[in-house]
């Protein structure tokens, strides 16, 4: 059967080491059942990446949400977008009626700088973090003219201020290119305002079977892949090809020819390298025109292709398990047309993407690719 969002919500996103993860979740979730008019559900489904054992039943205890089937999975930053598929697939298939996917996460807690490499993965064990691994993608693309150091940096510019209108992001401003350049080194060539932050957070969305009602937003498709060996046989930067494997398998899903029928999309942009990766790899813009788009403002709030209305990572925050729920609800708000200043007109059919990295000598953990379309 056909799948509808009935209700979303979010925290706000930043740095909240006061609130636990039982305050970030009741936020969210209870947002997200008032959207939905419902008290209730038949099963949970909740992302997270580095909170305790045992956390989702702890946070929805809380909530009174207690005697349904509740799942948890990890799946690195698609952690909550795993979560949004399992769910959709369960209410697709008949087997729940109504389900909750949830997604949180606090960092601020866990971590005092990027994420510790583990240590059982080569590239682990010589201290290969996150930051390093993209910033090998953006010397790459640099050194074979893909991209410049300004289009990198016009990533970091657009998404900043995208989240000027966004009253839920970690940060806004308005930058220059210069002075997103200048800014502290963190893995060369990218720069602090080129590095999503540390952030905690939740988000969370109500699925039910679609009523056709006007409006109705509804899963039009969705894919999840995790990634194959990356090694010589790909021409490609790392995070490249499981993106493009996974966008083919939600486009045949949703019945849709190519990325440009989207009308607005949020994308894993934990750096700025990333977004332009993306972008190329969903097929949004031609191989080596990722970061042309972005500095020409093809990808802004007012170009052919909007990306990441809500200031991305890069500006909304990046709570690992939380980030693919937000993403989610953005696009819903946006078909709705309930993002007042970042509203993207005419909003009819959205598309998230979200990346997990981290396991040695794959092309990533897992991505996730889901098509939403306002009815």
């Amino acid at each position: 059967m056909s799948v509808a969002v009935a209700g979303v919500g979010t925290s706000h996103f930043g740095r909240q080491p006061d609130r636990d993860l039982v305050a970030l979740a009741d936020d969210a979730v209870s947002e997200a059942f008032a959207d939905a008019g419902v008290d209730g559900v038949d099963a949970v489904w909740v992302g997270t990446v580095f909170a305790p054992a045992g956390v989702a039943q702890r946070v929805l205890r809380a909530m009174g949400i207690t005697g349904v089937p509740i799942l948890t999975v990890e799946n690195a930053c698609a952690s909550g977008t795993t979560a949004f598929v399992e769910a959709h697939e369960a209410v697709r298939t008949g087997r729940y009626g109504r389900v909750l996917a949830l997604g949180l996460e606090q960092m601020s807690t866990a971590f005092s700088g990027a994420i510790t490499p583990e240590a059982t993965d080569p590239e682990g064990r010589t201290g290969l973090a996150m930051p390093a691994m993209y910033a090998m993608s953006a010397a790459r693309y640099l050194h074979t003219g893909a991209a410049t150091p300004e289009q990198l940096a016009a990533v970091s510019v657009k998404n900043h201020a995208h989240a000027v209108h966004n009253p839920r992001a970690q940060y806004s401003g308005t930058y220059t290119v210069d002075e997103v350049l200048a800014s502290r080194m963190i893995a060369d060539p990218l720069t602090l305002l080129q590095c999503c932050p540390t952030s905690d957070g939740a988000a969370a969305a109500v699925l039910t079977a679609a009523t056709g009602a006007a409006g109705e937003v509804v899963v039009r498709g969705a894919a999840l892949r995790s990634g194959a060996p990356w090694n010589h046989r790909s021409p490609h930067v790392w995070g490249h090809d499981v993106v493009a494997d996974t966008t083919r398998d939600a486009l045949a899903a949703a019945g849709l020819d190519a990325t440009t029928d989207v009308d607005v999309l949020e994308v894993h942009d934990a750096f700025t390298i990333g977004e332009i990766v993306t972008t190329e790899a969903l097929g949004l813009v031609p191989p080596g025109d990722g970061g042309k788009a972005a500095a020409t403002g093809v990808t802004a709030l007012g170009g052919a292709h909007p990306v990441n209305p809500s200031g991305g990572l890069l500006s909304r925050g990046h709570p690992l398990g939380a980030t693919g729920l937000a993403q989610l609800a953005e696009i819903t708000w946006q078909l709705r047309g309930q993002c007042g200043a970042r509203q993207v007109e005419g909003a009819r059919l959205g598309l998230v993407e979200t990346m997990g990295g981290g396991v040695s000598v794959l092309d990533g953990n897992a991505c996730v690719v889901t098509v939403l379309e306002a009815r």
